[in-house]
């Protein structure tokens, strides 16, 4: 019965990226034409040489160690000191299956006073704090800085109350935003954080699709206070295969050590076969590297794309600059929707996906007030393997608007679709 349940935990809703994949996947089932803009998945294969890997390395069936598997954790600090000119070894990396677990045992050993989080923000990181029980603060954003965090923010939030342990999860490039941060930026959030002591979880798992490959990582301006979580889910199509990366610093190696303890009662350790393949992924290859350089430029194209054509009917958005997210906001259509009884961003999303087949995830599952009329959209609904294939085969192909309407064609039709719903109303 409920009541056996813990209080915290019947607090918690199932994760509402997870419940629009389902919906949709049976609306599906049921015959309705559903175009998937609201689950945040890779629409690209694993690259070859990393799905090879994997199968080579298939009959490893010992269990490694809690931390990781010691070659990954080589290749893995080699990649962030060459890469992100950070300074770590292997001693600094926890391994885990998927940076969602690690975050959400980060959140379990350390002491958090005080979680901030950026609104919106992507839908786990509140409900995992509420399993636990730890206070969140949103910290509340506006358009006209694409919905970004400033240090104005945060000294806002903590002038009053200086001495508060206080963690904050800053994820860029953003979900559901699309957008990230400049080094500029970085170094200004930086000398807040610094001011208050502020832990930052630099949620980077986006970062290798950047769609100019030009990621910057928060750690190498506060490398003091920063953990750096990232994974294979994104940059490498691998979402299935859960693994995480956690990147610590030396002096936070006390918390990289109580992880490692929880997980040895828990989890154990990551699957051994794929943190080999892993193995591959971190030491890279030029394979790799143009698998990287054609998704960012396909990703590129499609969420401009997107991005013109619903700005063109006067929904605002940030412009997208990495991941495969927008956050459309729709209140310019307020007033007719309102009339139509639709007055919260899960009644909007809700009531185009019955009318339309178009599946968003509302605002509000990300933080944002529930009466602004905004939504994520996962721009991912191709065939992301025939589109690679189709670059590998022409070098010179340009692309383009008519690339995307010819090869993306879930993409175009719904765009339209979301066009004719606004203004039937």
């Amino acid at each position: 019965m409920i009541q056996n349940l813990n209080n915290n935990v019947r607090k918690v809703k199932p994760s509402a990226t997870l419940v629009i994949n389902e919906l949709s996947a049976q609306l599906k089932r049921e015959g309705r034409e559903i175009y998937s803009l609201g689950f945040g998945q890779s629409p690209f294969p694993v690259p070859e040489s990393i799905v090879k890997s994997l199968q080579e390395n298939a009959f490893q069936k010992d269990y490694l160690p809690v931390k990781g598997l010691l070659q990954l954790r080589m290749a893995v600090a080699q990649f962030f000191n060459k890469q992100y000119e950070l300074s770590v070894s292997e001693e600094d990396i926890l391994i885990g299956p998927g940076s969602k677990e690690l975050i959400y045992n980060f959140q379990l050993v350390y002491n958090i006073e005080e979680l901030l989080l950026p609104s919106p923000s992507w839908v786990s990181y509140e409900p995992q704090a509420s399993l636990l029980g730890n206070k969140v603060k949103w910290i509340t954003t506006n358009e006209l800085n694409s919905w970004k965090i400033s240090s104005d923010d945060i000294e806002e939030i903590c002038k009053n109350s200086p001495k508060i342990n206080r963690t904050i999860i800053l994820n860029y490039p953003s979900n559901p935003l699309g957008v990230t941060y400049s080094s500029g930026e970085l170094q200004k959030l930086t000398n807040v954080f610094k001011k208050y002591n502020i832990t930052v979880i630099a949620d980077e798992i986006y970062g290798e699709i950047h769609h100019d490959g030009d990621h910057q990582t928060i750690a190498k301006y506060y490398p003091e206070r920063t953990i750096v979580s990232s994974g294979l889910s994104k940059w490498a199509g691998a979402g299935g295969w859960r693994l995480g990366v956690f990147v610590f610093p030396e002096n936070m190696r006390y918390v990289l050590d109580a992880m490692g303890t929880v997980a040895s009662e828990t989890y154990t350790t990551t699957s051994a076969p794929i943190q080999y393949a892993a193995v591959t992924a971190y030491n890279g290859d030029e394979s790799i590297n143009l698998y990287l350089k054609n998704v960012r430029s396909i990703l590129k194209t499609v969420g401009q794309f997107v991005y013109k054509k619903l700005m063109g009917i006067g929904v605002t958005m940030p412009e997208p600059e990495g991941g495969f997210y927008l956050f459309p906001n729709f209140n310019n259509w307020k007033v007719a929707l309102n009339k139509r009884r639709i007055n919260s961003s899960k009644e909007f999303c809700n009531q185009l996906l019955k009318d339309t087949g178009v599946a968003l995830l509302p605002g509000e599952d990300f933080g944002h007030p529930s009466n602004n009329l905004t939504a994520r959209l996962s721009f991912v609904d191709f065939d992301g393997g025939h589109l690679l294939n189709i670059i590998k085969d022409n070098d010179s192909l340009h692309l383009n608007d008519e690339f995307v309407e010819l090869h993306c064609p879930k993409i175009s039709e719904s765009i339209v679709k979301i066009k004719n719903w606004l203004e039937s109303y």
